[in-house]
């Protein structure tokens, strides 16, 4: 299957957006700290299955997703997730393919979305970070853009079949990338501590 053509995005874009509006009063800030053009590795918290779709909402670029294996052996979604540009990594191991094609993914110059925390938070809560999304930044010289979705768990908590109306909103925080690090610090600690970062700006915006 081959994946979803830029223009059918772009034409759903108003709808998918207005609904949004209509069940969460979505609100987004900081849209424009995402790159118009060049690679970049965006790093959202996860809270609930809509995750990848709001927070593509705003963005006028082609997407690709990194996610989680046995999503794709879901009959029917697999499909969906292939043809709107996603493509699985192992769950709790070393997985080359999946790197080799998030690498290119940069090196093409395009955008890439990393859940960071692995999978959904069971709580809502910000769950530990992992550095895979951080070691592809450091590695192709992309920039981050954390993003935090705040809202999201209480509109579909992970008990409900369904979204329930709520507010909700998303804040994209200006890049980071290797200039944000201490200045000499040690190479294998360098994924580390950009994560810590990220996690930081994430953290700043979801209530207390």
């Amino acid at each position: 299957m081959r994946p979803v053509p830029f223009w059918f995005l772009e034409a759903c874009r108003p709808g998918v957006w207005a609904a949004a509006r209509g069940l969460f009063r979505i609100r987004f800030e900081g849209v424009e700290h995402v790159p118009r053009a060049g690679p970049v590795v965006i790093t959202p918290n996860h809270v609930s299955f809509m995750d990848p779709i709001l927070v593509t909402i705003p963005v006028r670029r082609v997407l690709h997703y990194m996610a989680l294996e046995p999503f794709f052996r879901i009959r029917g979604l697999g499909a969906i997730m292939r043809w709107a540009r996603a493509f699985p990594i192992q769950e709790g191991e070393a997985d080359n393919a999946a790197v080799r094609r998030a690498l290119r993914v940069l090196r093409h110059g395009e955008p890439l979305v990393v859940f960071p925390e692995g999978g959904r938070s069971p709580d809502g809560r910000l769950q530990p970070f992992r550095p895979g999304a951080f070691r592809l930044a450091l590695a192709t010289g992309a920039p981050v853009v954390p993003v935090t979705i705040a809202g999201g768990f209480e509109a579909w908590p992970p008990q409900r079949r369904l979204p329930r109306r709520g507010r909700i909103a998303i804040t994209y925080h200006a890049p980071l990338d290797a200039t944000a690090l201490p200045p000499g610090a040690d190479r294998r600690a360098r994924p580390d501590l950009l994560m810590a970062l990220a996690r930081e700006r994430i953290a700043s915006a979801l209530p207390a």
